[in-house]
């Protein structure tokens, strides 16, 4: 098939990273894949949640927002406590892929809050947080690394995210959202560098999917998300 930005089924979307974006966070990063544009911010506190207490490990936590336009017609803005079900399950999937990568002993007895706020919304917005978060919270842990108040970098592994999907009987890598609303079957993925899967999200949106399909699927969200892991290389340090 002919995707709508001329792009291969096994193509990524056009990846740029810019870091450092904001004067104040520990880490920072505005990822762009495709029209989806999020910011990643980094922050450390140096205490932990209450059921941590007296543990001596540390925590990596996020919060997901969407701008009322980032999509073509508004949105209401989210208020605390008016969340919706959608925002609460992105932010706790950010927060378990980004726990994976770090080591939460030598992290010591501080909480990593990644605030991923969504610019422009065109599909894969949730992927593309995971994969700028986890450059933002490894330069604000290289940070604390260079100011003496870790000994040794926490994060033991990378992490990145992508979707792929079925549209039109074909698999295709990193949907924009006229095929993420098009599409037969619906997935994301995100692994590790070491190659082992943190989660798998994946839906027959309309029909069912066998496991030669999930297989092959699977093969191409891991072809994916090696490019994205060298592409997030040069930035972390």
């Amino acid at each position: 098939m002919i995707r709508t930005d001329g792009r291969s089924q096994t193509q990524l979307r056009p990846l740029r990273l810019t870091v450092d974006y904001l004067d104040y966070a520990e880490g920072s990063v505005i990822i762009e894949t495709g029209r989806t544009r999020v910011l990643c911010a980094a922050t450390v506190e140096e205490k932990v949640p209450p059921f941590l207490e007296g543990s001596g490990r540390g925590w990596v936590t996020a919060e997901y927002s969407m701008l009322p336009r980032a999509t073509l017609i508004r949105t209401p803005r989210e208020r605390e406590g008016r969340i919706s079900g959608r925002t609460q399950e992105i932010q706790r999937l950010i927060g378990r892929s980004l726990r994976a990568a770090v080591d939460l002993e030598a992290l010591g007895t501080r909480t990593l809050i990644l605030d991923c706020d969504v610019l422009q919304a065109d599909g894969g917005t949730r992927t593309a947080a995971i994969t700028g978060a986890f450059v933002a919270l490894y330069r604000a842990c290289s940070r604390l690394v260079e100011r003496g108040l870790l000994p040794a970098h926490p994060v033991r592994t990378a992490v990145a995210a992508v979707s792929v999907g079925v549209v039109e009987g074909e698999p295709l890598l990193d949907l924009c959202y006229e095929e993420d609303a098009r599409a037969e079957v619906d997935f994301n993925v995100v692994m590790t560098a070491h190659g082992d899967f943190v989660e798998v999200q994946g839906t027959g949106e309309g029909g069912v999917f066998s496991r030669t399909r999930l297989d092959e699927l699977l093969s191409l969200a891991q072809e994916g998300i090696s490019q994205l892991l060298a592409f997030q290389q040069p930035y972390l340090r």
